[in-house]
């Protein structure tokens, strides 16, 4: 066990204000790793403090010096990225494969996408003669989650880095181990004091404590829709600029010219991809009615594939969910799946068979059920799909747009040119066409309760930057 109970505020390792601690639980065994402290409203006026200081000349920085130390801040990070990824096995359960090939490689890609948007983008323009002006926002709280931790902070603090702005980080007690690997890595790369500060502590304490601040000029969040609704209503009376990436249901359209063997086997494995905590995920599979049967059948067997177990064994597919917490609530709406009339042909409750302590769920296939059932609405938030027919193509554009959510899309279809006008028509802020993964050049967010404004590449820049006209700037031309 290693014990991480200090604060990285003002470019140092710090004694917390707030006196309590956590355990930092590892999902595969039930057994604390480490201990956390709990930090406190004091904690967050100091590291704000630092911030708003260091705000004062790290926001007159030039292009040329966001981009030398971004660059080494990413070699850094290539450095300890095997520390990273066995800090995400232990903490989240993320299998070492998905660890070593996603997770931790997502902080890569943010990075160097950031490095590339920041080298093009236009800080200044003209317009006849007032000088429009992109400035650092000033300093950003953000509030990340355990789900894909180092994709989150990485999105966030690279884009803001490249802004010129400085920040308070607060990620999720949870899994809270690699953001101070993360903090590490900044301070060995170089960030100057006061930009970068890590506060651990829990939303109602710190979180709460951050959004309310009036020294924090952002609130960058990602979570659920229920705890972004109260960092909104907790910022407002600053007016702060509030960006967020909340809950999803996404709809995954499989056109009745897809190949459905290949297509519904895929999204099936996708679902329990991160043991299905992924909140772009395709977890309400739309498909033709009349092929209902078959679509569960293919899906029923490509669950029954998926290897569930120690996230520590390279061949493990699917490792725990997150907490018990997460368990729990995964439990609770699989049993409403069966009490409101869904027909369950894969999983169901309890463990995977054999696997008697961790937090392991089953990948569960719901087949015959309908948008208004509760499994259709809600975000499980583990790897349980759930199977809705369409009548035809204009029933399943609206049973896909019938949701609060709209973060992400999916189409799958033997003819590119129809799948993209069914994207064009779902109100989501993302769509992927025939199994394309996410850009890291393109924006990420959502439409509706999905959240506001958008992350990764030149638009996660944009969002750390306010714009300022200067009229009179450019003198007018003489009159001939």
């Amino acid at each position: 066990m290693t014990d991480h109970l200090k604060f990285y505020i003002d470019g140092q390792w710090v004694e917390p204000h707030g006196k309590g601690t956590l355990d930092v639980i590892n999902p595969a065994t039930e057994e604390p790793i480490g201990k956390i402290a709990l930090g406190d409203a004091t904690d967050v006026d100091r590291a704000v403090a630092a911030a708003r200081k260091a705000f004062e000349t790290f926001s007159r920085t030039s292009r040329e010096d966001r981009l030398a130390l971004l660059e080494r801040v990413l070699a850094v990070y290539k450095e300890r990225t095997a520390e990273l990824a066995a800090a995400l096995t232990q903490e989240m359960g993320a299998p070492v494969k998905l660890a070593n090939a996603a997770q931790v490689p997502s902080g890569i890609g943010h990075f160097m996408a950031t490095i590339r948007a920041l080298k093009e983008f236009e800080f200044e323009h003209d317009i006849g003669t007032t000088r429009v002006v992109r400035e650092p926002i000033g300093v950003v709280g953000m509030i990340t989650p355990w789900n894909w931790p180092l994709n989150q902070i990485t999105c966030k603090v690279a884009p803001a880095l490249a802004a010129g702005c400085t920040m308070v980080l607060k990620p999720s007690e949870i899994a809270p181990i690699n953001a101070v690997i993360f903090a590490q890595i900044l301070h060995d790369a170089g960030v100057p004091a006061g930009v970068f500060n890590l506060v651990n502590g829990d939303g109602p304490t710190v979180g709460a404590a951050m959004s309310a601040h009036p020294d924090i000029d952002m609130m960058s969040f990602t979570g659920s829709t229920r705890a972004g609704i109260e960092v909104a209503r907790a910022a407002a009376p600053t007016v702060k600029r509030v960006a967020q990436e909340l809950g999803g249901k996404s709809a995954n359209i499989v056109l009745d010219d897809a190949d459905f063997e290949k297509v519904v086997g895929r999204e099936m494995f996708n679902m329990c991809r991160n043991s299905g905590q992924s909140c772009n995920a395709g977890s309400r599979l739309l498909v033709p009615a009349a092929r209902m049967d078959e679509a569960a059948a293919i899906a029923a067997a490509a669950a029954e594939k998926v290897k569930v177990g120690d996230p520590t064994n390279e061949e493990t597919a699917m490792g725990p969910v997150a907490s018990k917490a997460q368990f729990d609530k995964i439990q609770a709406l699989i049993q409403k799946g069966i009490d409101e009339g869904a027909k369950l042909v894969a999983g169901g409750l309890g463990r995977p068979e054999g696997l008697d302590r961790g937090w392991y769920v089953r990948p569960t296939v719901f087949s015959h059920a309908t948008n208004d059932m509760t499994i259709a609405r809600e975000e499980i938030f583990g790897p349980v799909i759930t199977i809705i027919g369409y009548k035809d193509e204009e029933d399943a554009i609206r049973i896909a747009n019938d949701t609060v959510y709209g973060l992400s899309g999916y189409v799958s279809s033997g003819d590119l040119a129809r799948a993209q006008a069914v994207a064009m028509r779902l109100r989501t802020g993302m769509v992927h066409l025939n199994g394309a993964p996410a850009d890291p050049n393109a924006p990420f967010g959502g439409y509706k309760q999905s959240g506001n404004g958008r992350e990764w590449g030149k638009n996660g820049l944009e969002d750390y930057l306010e714009v300022k006209a200067i009229m009179g700037f450019t003198p007018r031309p003489p009159k001939s």
